[in-house]
């Protein structure tokens, strides 16, 4: 009979400030790995107030893209009431600081184009940390 487990990774890595782009799909898979879960789900949580996940295709012109988005939906330059970041936390919270996938047969199911993406949407570069999370039977 398989037993439960949860297994915690706490990932630190760099950002290069202002709407960057951080690969964390290897690593999610790597923590997956290690942990010996064979059917679960995989969670990761970003614990900040200016940086969020997402799941998109990995293309620098898509990417590109969804900088020019978020910089047209929430401009850099405006009267803002909170002092130098305001647009960082206004573009944050646009979008989820988690995301969950599920695990089968010890494999992450990332769909056909996917990677998991943290952003930096503060105004310069910074250590992060994400929690990863991967809960399931062994």
């Amino acid at each position: 009979m398989p037993s439960f487990k949860v297994v915690n990774k706490a990932l630190k890595f760099k950002t290069q400030g202002e709407i960057s782009f951080v690969d964390l799909s290897d690593k999610v898979l790597e923590v997956v790995a290690v942990s010996g879960i064979k059917n679960g789900i995989v969670h990761v949580y970003a614990p900040h107030a200016t940086g969020v996940l997402i799941l998109t295709e990995n293309d620098e012109g898509l990417l590109a893209d969804i900088k020019t988005c978020l910089e047209e939906l929430v401009p850099k330059h405006r009267n803002y009431h909170h002092p130098s970041n305001a647009h960082s936390h206004l573009r944050s919270m646009l979008l989820p600081p988690d995301k969950t996938l599920p695990v089968v047969d010890g494999c992450v199911e990332f769909g056909t184009w996917q990677s998991l993406f943290f952003v930096e949407t503060d105004v310069y570069p910074r250590e992060r940390t994400v929690i990863i999370q991967v809960m399931g039977e062994q």
